[in-house]
């Protein structure tokens, strides 16, 4: 999926929201996996002091979850970052 058509369909609110879709925001927003403990998926990032969690349930995104890593990405003024 292309990157601004990804993040469109985050920003919209939806509930329908696949756990992929949502780790490769946080990829291109610059986390990287730290670890994973349980079905809790934790991202670092190095100019954010907290971690985020995501939740794969039965392969959808906690809605809670992606609306937390938005206003990190928010408040932090993080940028999208070119494919590698």
């Amino acid at each position: 999926m292309k990157k601004l058509k990804l993040l469109k369909k985050l920003l919209s609110g939806s509930k329908n929201i696949r756990f992929s879709e949502v780790v490769e925001c946080a990829k291109l927003f610059g986390f990287q996996l730290s670890r994973i403990s349980g079905s809790h998926h934790l991202y670092v990032h190095p100019d954010v002091p907290k971690l985020i969690n995501l939740q794969d349930v039965k392969g959808k995104a906690k809605p809670y979850q992606v609306k937390q890593l938005l206003q990190t990405i928010e408040r932090y003024n993080l940028q999208m970052e070119d494919e590698k």
